[in-house]
């Protein structure tokens, strides 16, 4: 009786897994090839520069301040209907480009704030739910597992090169698909947070959270804003070709990083992310016109992407929220991510005019050596008594093995 009572509980909480996970992967395909419809409507129409500039500020603040807001109301909502109807407005925001007659510019700021509102709004709660749903255990192995479907998912949907109706057609459709997870989820298998609740203030002046943030920031800016510089120096073609390897690699590494992370931690597999991308960068600084070492970069590129991703967006914010709710602490964690992509439209030419290459790639590799210090001095927030329970279930099992194959 009492097994079975188990297997019951076991099976609820993977469904309950399998349709969080739907839901995020669902959830970030949908915003990276809306992005890219976005950037393509804003292609055909005659805008100045400055217009731009301000209707990408109103995407991004949009989705960065949906996240903080999103994170505060949810505990004070149902969690199955405010996912529900999040789910439903990405859709109506994905057909919105459809509905309006002419791509005036106030059409145009209220189609691209309406898609930063539909992807940052309900994001906290989804990673919040997550966090539920795994432990410190198998949270980084199952994070790396959504990350590789999020690539996969982005690259097949790209491969489609249909049109901007068509597209949105097909976006609206695909986020309304996420609804179907709702499904497989009884009422009562909703789990009621019981979590103490937190202030963004004291989330900051958490250690721990400081000291990994600071780095993840660092990632975040050079990721971005070595963009332009790469795609001007080598050009565009050449930049795709190495975004698809770069791309299988992240994928690859992802699952592979978040295993060993729950194995051996998440501080020394950050840390050697770190070392890994600034090494390629600073290959890059020395000799940037070789494509060798253009091919150096992007692998090692590729394998500390996998990891540091893995561990900053599904990983670290959970683990370290600890006892209290991880909603503030995931919404925290998510914005430098979008806030740098703003820096890269508002900045990015800029830089390319005025920085030499050379520069620019020896100062990334200089900020991302930086950024170790303060992860020597981070806590591991996978518990060490989880890491000798496996060294010593791994020293039994060669014990048995060996009395086997001697006895």
């Amino acid at each position: 009786m009492v097994k079975e009572v188990f297997v019951k509980e076991d099976m609820m909480s993977k469904k309950v897994l399998l349709a969080c996970v739907i839901i995020i992967v669902n959830t970030f395909v949908w915003y990276s090839c809306q992005f890219t419809v976005l950037k393509e409507i804003m292609k055909g129409i005659s805008l100045t520069h400055f217009e731009e500039l301000l209707i990408w500020i109103i995407n991004f603040f949009g989705a960065a301040l949906s996240l903080l807001v999103g994170a505060s109301i949810t505990n004070k909502l149902e969690k199955r209907k405010f996912l529900f109807l999040w789910l439903v407005l990405g859709s109506f925001s994905s057909l919105l480009p459809n509905l309006l007659s002419k791509y005036a510019v106030m059409n145009i700021a209220i189609i691209f704030l309406l898609s930063g509102i539909s992807f940052g709004l309900g994001l906290p709660t989804c990673m919040a739910w997550y966090a539920e749903c795994t432990t410190t255990e198998n949270r980084a192995r199952h994070g790396g597992g959504i990350l590789f479907l999020i690539g996969l998912g982005t690259l097949l949907l790209s491969l489609l090169k249909l049109d901007i109706t068509a597209s949105t057609l097909i976006l609206a459709a695909w986020r309304g698909s996420g609804l179907l997870s709702l499904l497989l989820i009884g009422v009562s298998e909703w789990s009621v947070g019981k979590a103490k609740t937190i202030s963004y203030i004291s989330i900051l002046n958490q250690r721990s959270f400081f000291l990994y943030f600071i780095p993840w920031i660092m990632f975040c800016l050079v990721n971005y804003l070595s963009a332009p510089i790469v795609i001007n120096y080598f050009g565009e073609e050449f930049v795709q070709t190495s975004t698809l390897i770069e791309g299988s690699l992240v994928g690859i590494f992802a699952i592979a990083g978040g295993i060993f992370a729950d194995k051996v931690g998440r501080k020394l597999l950050t840390i050697i992310g770190f070392i890994l991308l600034g090494l390629g960068y600073a290959i890059l600084g020395i000799r940037p016109e070789s494509l060798l070492s253009w091919y150096f970069y992007t692998i090692v590129d590729g394998i500390a992407g996998g990891i540091i991703m893995t561990i900053f967006i599904f990983t670290l914010w959970g683990d370290i929220a600890y006892n209290y709710r991880s909603e503030k602490y995931y919404a925290i964690g998510g914005s430098p991510f979008l806030l740098s992509n703003l820096l890269r439209f508002i900045i990015g030419q800029y830089i390319v005019q005025t920085v030499l290459v050379y520069a620019i790639f020896s100062l990334a590799s200089f900020f991302l050596f930086l950024a170790v210090v303060p992860l020597v001095f981070a806590p591991e927030t996978l518990p060490e008594k989880k890491i000798k329970e496996r060294e010593l279930k791994k020293y039994i099992e060669k014990a048995k093995k060996v009395k086997e194959k001697y006895g």
